[in-house]
Protein backbone atom coordinates (compact mmCIF):
# COMPACT_ATOMS: atom_id res chain seq x y z
CA UNK A 1 0.00 0.00 0.00
CA UNK A 2 1.04 3.50 -0.65
CA UNK A 3 2.52 5.54 2.11
CA UNK A 4 0.31 8.15 3.50
CA UNK A 5 0.59 11.37 4.31
CA UNK A 6 1.10 12.18 7.76
CA UNK A 7 2.21 14.56 10.41
CA UNK A 8 5.23 13.98 13.09
CA UNK A 9 4.12 12.20 15.91
CA UNK A 10 5.39 14.59 18.05
CA UNK A 11 3.12 17.36 16.93
CA UNK A 12 0.17 18.44 19.10
CA UNK A 13 -3.30 17.72 17.67
CA UNK A 14 -5.32 20.85 18.79
CA UNK A 15 -9.22 20.04 18.82
CA UNK A 16 -11.14 23.34 19.63
CA UNK A 17 -14.04 22.24 22.00
CA UNK A 18 -15.94 25.82 22.61
CA UNK A 19 -17.38 26.10 25.81
CA UNK A 20 -17.02 22.24 26.61
CA UNK A 21 -13.62 21.83 28.34
CA UNK A 22 -13.77 19.13 30.88
CA UNK A 23 -11.74 20.02 34.29
CA UNK A 24 -10.26 16.44 34.16
CA UNK A 25 -9.01 17.07 30.90
CA UNK A 26 -7.47 20.36 31.62
CA UNK A 27 -3.80 21.51 32.34
CA UNK A 28 -2.92 17.75 30.68
CA UNK A 29 0.82 17.54 29.87
CA UNK A 30 2.05 17.27 26.21
CA UNK A 31 3.77 13.79 25.48
CA UNK A 32 6.59 13.14 23.22
CA UNK A 33 6.69 9.08 21.67
CA UNK A 34 9.78 8.71 23.52
CA UNK A 35 8.19 9.42 26.84
CA UNK A 36 4.90 7.21 25.85
CA UNK A 37 7.46 4.68 25.33
CA UNK A 38 9.67 4.29 27.93
CA UNK A 39 6.18 3.86 30.11
CA UNK A 40 5.47 1.02 28.36
CA UNK A 41 8.93 0.22 29.19
CA UNK A 42 8.30 0.13 32.89
CA UNK A 43 8.21 -2.77 34.69
CA UNK A 44 4.41 -4.60 34.52
CA UNK A 45 4.06 -4.31 38.50
CA UNK A 46 4.89 -0.84 38.41
CA UNK A 47 3.31 0.21 35.32
CA UNK A 48 0.00 -0.83 36.30
CA UNK A 49 0.66 0.65 39.96
CA UNK A 50 1.02 3.73 38.25
CA UNK A 51 -1.99 3.09 36.10
CA UNK A 52 -3.93 2.67 38.60
CA UNK A 53 -3.33 5.51 40.96
CA UNK A 54 -4.35 7.57 38.26
CA UNK A 55 -7.54 5.65 37.83
CA UNK A 56 -8.51 6.19 41.06
CA UNK A 57 -7.90 10.06 41.30
CA UNK A 58 -10.38 10.62 38.29
CA UNK A 59 -13.01 7.82 37.97
CA UNK A 60 -14.69 5.45 40.31
CA UNK A 61 -12.27 2.44 40.32
CA UNK A 62 -14.99 -0.11 40.57
CA UNK A 63 -17.78 1.25 37.88
CA UNK A 64 -17.80 0.70 34.38
CA UNK A 65 -19.34 2.01 31.75
CA UNK A 66 -21.81 -0.07 29.28
CA UNK A 67 -21.76 1.29 25.48
CA UNK A 68 -23.19 -1.11 22.90
CA UNK A 69 -23.02 -0.72 19.26
CA UNK A 70 -24.66 -1.77 16.17
CA UNK A 71 -24.10 -1.67 12.58
CA UNK A 72 -26.58 0.06 10.62
CA UNK A 73 -25.23 -0.14 7.56
CA UNK A 74 -22.83 -3.27 6.88
CA UNK A 75 -20.74 -3.94 4.44
CA UNK A 76 -20.17 -2.48 0.89
CA UNK A 77 -17.46 0.22 1.89
CA UNK A 78 -15.08 1.68 -0.66
CA UNK A 79 -11.96 1.66 1.68
CA UNK A 80 -8.92 -0.45 1.76
CA UNK A 81 -8.35 -0.67 5.47
CA UNK A 82 -6.64 -3.68 5.99
CA UNK A 83 -8.33 -4.84 8.91
CA UNK A 84 -12.00 -4.14 7.96
CA UNK A 85 -13.92 -7.23 6.67
CA UNK A 86 -16.57 -4.44 5.70
CA UNK A 87 -14.13 -3.72 2.59
CA UNK A 88 -16.30 -4.03 -0.52
CA UNK A 89 -13.00 -5.40 -2.15
CA UNK A 90 -12.40 -8.08 -0.11
CA UNK A 91 -13.86 -11.51 0.13
CA UNK A 92 -15.23 -11.93 3.49
CA UNK A 93 -18.30 -13.38 3.70
CA UNK A 94 -19.74 -9.92 4.79
CA UNK A 95 -22.21 -8.59 2.03
CA UNK A 96 -23.53 -5.01 1.54
CA UNK A 97 -26.89 -4.38 2.95
CA UNK A 98 -29.19 -1.93 3.39
CA UNK A 99 -29.31 0.78 5.98
CA UNK A 100 -31.60 -0.49 9.04
CA UNK A 101 -35.36 0.84 9.20
CA UNK A 102 -36.05 3.13 12.48
CA UNK A 103 -38.01 0.67 14.44
CA UNK A 104 -35.24 -2.12 13.98
CA UNK A 105 -33.03 0.53 15.30
CA UNK A 106 -35.19 1.77 18.26
CA UNK A 107 -36.02 -1.99 19.02
CA UNK A 108 -32.05 -2.34 19.56
CA UNK A 109 -31.43 0.37 21.04
CA UNK A 110 -34.85 -0.52 23.82
CA UNK A 111 -33.12 -3.90 24.60
CA UNK A 112 -29.71 -2.77 25.47
CA UNK A 113 -30.70 0.03 27.59
CA UNK A 114 -32.94 -3.12 29.29
CA UNK A 115 -30.08 -4.75 29.76
CA UNK A 116 -27.80 -1.85 31.21
CA UNK A 117 -26.17 0.38 28.46
CA UNK A 118 -26.42 3.83 28.74
CA UNK A 119 -24.93 4.55 25.72
CA UNK A 120 -25.78 3.25 22.13
CA UNK A 121 -23.66 3.47 19.36
CA UNK A 122 -25.00 3.57 15.43
CA UNK A 123 -21.69 2.58 12.92
CA UNK A 124 -22.30 2.69 9.17
CA UNK A 125 -19.76 1.31 6.73
CA UNK A 126 -19.56 4.40 4.77
CA UNK A 127 -16.15 6.47 3.77
CA UNK A 128 -18.38 9.13 4.43
CA UNK A 129 -22.27 9.97 4.33
CA UNK A 130 -24.16 11.66 1.94
CA UNK A 131 -26.91 14.20 2.58
CA UNK A 132 -29.54 11.44 1.73
CA UNK A 133 -27.67 9.22 3.83
CA UNK A 134 -27.42 11.29 6.86
CA UNK A 135 -31.54 12.54 7.02
CA UNK A 136 -32.28 8.79 8.17
CA UNK A 137 -29.16 8.68 10.67
CA UNK A 138 -30.60 12.13 12.05
CA UNK A 139 -34.23 10.42 12.87
CA UNK A 140 -32.40 7.63 14.29
CA UNK A 141 -30.06 9.88 16.78
CA UNK A 142 -33.32 11.60 17.52
CA UNK A 143 -35.12 8.23 18.75
CA UNK A 144 -32.69 7.10 20.44
CA UNK A 145 -32.09 10.17 22.29
CA UNK A 146 -35.41 10.16 23.69
CA UNK A 147 -35.40 6.90 25.01
CA UNK A 148 -32.89 8.76 27.65
CA UNK A 149 -29.74 6.86 26.02
CA UNK A 150 -26.42 9.15 25.43
CA UNK A 151 -26.06 8.66 21.29
CA UNK A 152 -22.65 8.05 19.64
CA UNK A 153 -22.68 7.47 15.69
CA UNK A 154 -19.56 6.21 13.08
CA UNK A 155 -20.53 7.50 9.88
CA UNK A 156 -16.81 7.78 8.56
CA UNK A 157 -15.98 11.00 7.05
CA UNK A 158 -17.51 13.91 7.35
CA UNK A 159 -17.78 17.26 5.54
CA UNK A 160 -18.46 20.97 6.20
CA UNK A 161 -22.11 21.16 8.35
CA UNK A 162 -22.81 17.54 9.02
CA UNK A 163 -21.62 17.70 12.34
CA UNK A 164 -23.72 20.54 13.16
CA UNK A 165 -26.86 18.53 11.72
CA UNK A 166 -25.93 15.59 14.32
CA UNK A 167 -25.56 17.22 17.19
CA UNK A 168 -28.51 19.44 16.36
CA UNK A 169 -30.56 16.19 16.23
CA UNK A 170 -28.77 15.15 19.84
CA UNK A 171 -25.91 12.82 19.09
CA UNK A 172 -23.75 13.19 22.20
CA UNK A 173 -20.22 11.40 20.85
CA UNK A 174 -18.77 11.34 17.27
CA UNK A 175 -16.17 8.15 16.63
CA UNK A 176 -13.53 8.15 14.38
CA UNK A 177 -10.45 6.03 15.65
CA UNK A 178 -7.13 7.01 14.18
CA UNK A 179 -6.38 3.49 13.93
CA UNK A 180 -2.66 3.86 14.33
CA UNK A 181 0.45 6.07 14.53
CA UNK A 182 1.22 8.47 11.59
CA UNK A 183 3.89 6.72 10.33
CA UNK A 184 2.43 3.09 9.91
CA UNK A 185 -0.91 4.63 8.89
CA UNK A 186 -0.19 4.41 5.18
CA UNK A 187 1.03 0.61 5.60
CA UNK A 188 -2.68 0.09 6.78
CA UNK A 189 -4.90 2.32 4.84
CA UNK A 190 -4.24 4.06 1.17
CA UNK A 191 -7.84 5.50 0.09
CA UNK A 192 -7.57 8.40 2.76
CA UNK A 193 -4.80 9.81 4.73
CA UNK A 194 -4.25 10.82 8.80
CA UNK A 195 -5.12 14.57 7.71
CA UNK A 196 -8.44 13.40 6.59
CA UNK A 197 -9.16 11.60 10.30
CA UNK A 198 -8.02 14.99 11.83
CA UNK A 199 -10.33 17.44 9.61
CA UNK A 200 -13.60 15.25 11.11
CA UNK A 201 -12.40 15.45 14.63
CA UNK A 202 -11.93 19.00 13.90
CA UNK A 203 -15.49 19.54 13.06
CA UNK A 204 -16.36 17.19 15.82
CA UNK A 205 -15.03 19.49 18.38
CA UNK A 206 -16.23 22.58 16.28
CA UNK A 207 -19.55 21.51 16.33
CA UNK A 208 -19.38 21.00 20.15
CA UNK A 209 -19.36 17.18 20.26
CA UNK A 210 -17.61 14.78 22.71
CA UNK A 211 -15.05 12.85 20.68
CA UNK A 212 -14.29 9.07 20.73
CA UNK A 213 -11.00 8.49 19.33
CA UNK A 214 -8.79 5.56 19.66
CA UNK A 215 -7.03 2.84 17.84
CA UNK A 216 -5.98 -0.83 16.58
CA UNK A 217 -3.17 -2.75 17.89
CA UNK A 218 -2.28 -6.10 16.83
CA UNK A 219 -1.72 -4.48 13.07
CA UNK A 220 1.85 -5.30 13.12
CA UNK A 221 3.16 -2.38 14.55
CA UNK A 222 5.96 -1.70 16.97
CA UNK A 223 5.88 -0.76 20.35
CA UNK A 224 7.19 2.43 19.39
CA UNK A 225 4.43 2.99 16.79
CA UNK A 226 2.10 2.55 19.40
CA UNK A 227 3.35 4.47 21.55
CA UNK A 228 3.14 7.01 18.44
CA UNK A 229 -0.73 6.56 18.79
CA UNK A 230 -1.06 7.11 21.81
CA UNK A 231 0.72 10.24 21.64
CA UNK A 232 -1.32 11.24 18.68
CA UNK A 233 -4.43 10.98 21.20
CA UNK A 234 -3.18 11.82 24.19
CA UNK A 235 -1.97 14.98 22.43
CA UNK A 236 -5.52 16.31 21.18
CA UNK A 237 -6.58 19.42 22.73
CA UNK A 238 -8.19 18.33 24.92
CA UNK A 239 -7.66 14.28 24.60
CA UNK A 240 -10.95 12.54 23.37
CA UNK A 241 -13.32 12.08 26.03
CA UNK A 242 -13.82 8.60 24.88
CA UNK A 243 -10.61 6.16 23.90
CA UNK A 244 -11.86 2.79 22.46
CA UNK A 245 -8.53 0.82 22.01
CA UNK A 246 -9.23 -2.35 19.65
CA UNK A 247 -7.10 -5.59 19.49
CA UNK A 248 -7.42 -6.85 15.74
CA UNK A 249 -9.78 -9.29 15.53
CA UNK A 250 -8.50 -10.93 12.24
CA UNK A 251 -10.88 -11.68 9.73
CA UNK A 252 -9.88 -14.16 6.31
CA UNK A 253 -9.82 -12.53 3.44
CA UNK A 254 -8.84 -9.37 4.86
CA UNK A 255 -4.65 -8.39 4.18
CA UNK A 256 -3.70 -8.15 7.86
CA UNK A 257 -5.41 -12.05 8.24
CA UNK A 258 -2.21 -14.04 9.35
CA UNK A 259 -0.61 -10.95 11.37
CA UNK A 260 1.26 -12.48 14.31
CA UNK A 261 -0.86 -11.68 17.27
CA UNK A 262 -0.23 -9.32 19.83
CA UNK A 263 0.65 -10.74 23.35
CA UNK A 264 -1.92 -10.09 25.52
CA UNK A 265 0.13 -8.61 28.20
CA UNK A 266 1.20 -5.88 25.80
CA UNK A 267 -2.16 -5.37 25.22
CA UNK A 268 -2.60 -4.54 28.89
CA UNK A 269 0.50 -2.38 28.29
CA UNK A 270 -1.67 -0.28 26.14
CA UNK A 271 -4.49 -0.03 28.68
CA UNK A 272 -2.44 1.29 30.98
CA UNK A 273 -0.29 3.69 29.33
CA UNK A 274 -3.70 5.17 27.67
CA UNK A 275 -5.03 5.32 31.22
CA UNK A 276 -1.42 7.27 32.79
CA UNK A 277 -1.14 9.47 29.53
CA UNK A 278 -5.38 9.90 29.41
CA UNK A 279 -6.54 10.62 33.09
CA UNK A 280 -9.73 12.03 32.27
CA UNK A 281 -10.90 10.03 29.11
CA UNK A 282 -12.80 6.74 29.40
CA UNK A 283 -10.73 3.85 28.73
CA UNK A 284 -12.88 1.36 26.77
CA UNK A 285 -11.64 -2.08 26.06
CA UNK A 286 -13.28 -2.43 22.42
CA UNK A 287 -12.56 -4.99 20.06
CA UNK A 288 -10.95 -8.32 20.45
CA UNK A 289 -12.26 -8.88 23.80
CA UNK A 290 -14.04 -12.58 23.20
CA UNK A 291 -10.34 -13.75 22.66
CA UNK A 292 -9.10 -12.20 26.05
CA UNK A 293 -10.66 -14.62 28.77
CA UNK A 294 -11.22 -13.21 31.87
CA UNK A 295 -8.10 -13.19 33.31
CA UNK A 296 -6.52 -10.45 30.75
CA UNK A 297 -9.87 -8.59 30.40
CA UNK A 298 -9.78 -8.18 34.87
CA UNK A 299 -5.86 -6.69 34.43
CA UNK A 300 -7.29 -4.41 31.50
CA UNK A 301 -9.82 -3.23 34.38
CA UNK A 302 -6.98 -3.38 36.62
CA UNK A 303 -4.69 -0.80 34.18
CA UNK A 304 -7.86 1.46 34.13
CA UNK A 305 -9.90 0.37 31.50
CA UNK A 306 -13.33 1.90 32.95
CA UNK A 307 -15.30 0.82 29.66
CA UNK A 308 -16.87 -1.81 27.26
CA UNK A 309 -18.53 -2.80 24.47
CA UNK A 310 -21.98 -4.50 25.54
CA UNK A 311 -23.41 -7.07 23.38
CA UNK A 312 -22.98 -10.30 21.53
CA UNK A 313 -21.24 -8.45 18.49
CA UNK A 314 -19.61 -5.54 17.08
CA UNK A 315 -20.43 -4.78 13.89
CA UNK A 316 -19.50 -7.81 12.38
CA UNK A 317 -17.41 -9.24 14.21
CA UNK A 318 -18.16 -11.42 18.18
CA UNK A 319 -18.59 -9.89 21.60
CA UNK A 320 -18.87 -11.35 24.76
CA UNK A 321 -22.16 -11.64 25.30
CA UNK A 322 -23.72 -9.37 27.78
CA UNK A 323 -24.42 -12.40 30.71
CA UNK A 324 -21.23 -13.29 30.84
CA UNK A 325 -19.82 -9.35 31.01
CA UNK A 326 -21.92 -9.28 33.97
CA UNK A 327 -20.75 -12.33 35.45
CA UNK A 328 -17.44 -11.11 35.32
CA UNK A 329 -17.91 -7.82 36.91
CA UNK A 330 -19.80 -9.78 39.75
CA UNK A 331 -16.46 -11.77 39.99
CA UNK A 332 -14.37 -8.24 40.32
CA UNK A 333 -17.12 -6.70 42.50
CA UNK A 334 -17.81 -4.12 39.62
CA UNK A 335 -20.87 -2.36 38.43
CA UNK A 336 -21.98 -0.70 35.58
CA UNK A 337 -21.95 3.13 35.52
CA UNK A 338 -25.11 5.00 36.09
CA UNK A 339 -26.67 7.11 33.26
Amino acid sequence: MTQATSQPTTQPIVLHRPEQRSAAVEGSQRWSVAEVEALFDLPFNDLLFRAQTTHRQHFDANTVQLSTLLSIKTGGCPEDCGYCPQAARYDTGVTSQALLPLDEVLAAAKSAQSLGATRFCMGAAWRGPKQRDLEPVLDMVKAVKALGLETCATLGMLKEGQAEQLRDAGLDYYNHNLDTAPEFYGDIISTRDYQDRLDTLERVRDAGMHVCCGGIVGLGESRTQRAGLIAQLANMEPPPESVPINNLVQVEGTPLHGTETLDPFEFVRTIAVARITMPGSYVRLSAGRQEMGEAIQSLCFLAGANSIFYGDKLLTTGNPESEMDRALMNKLGMRPELA
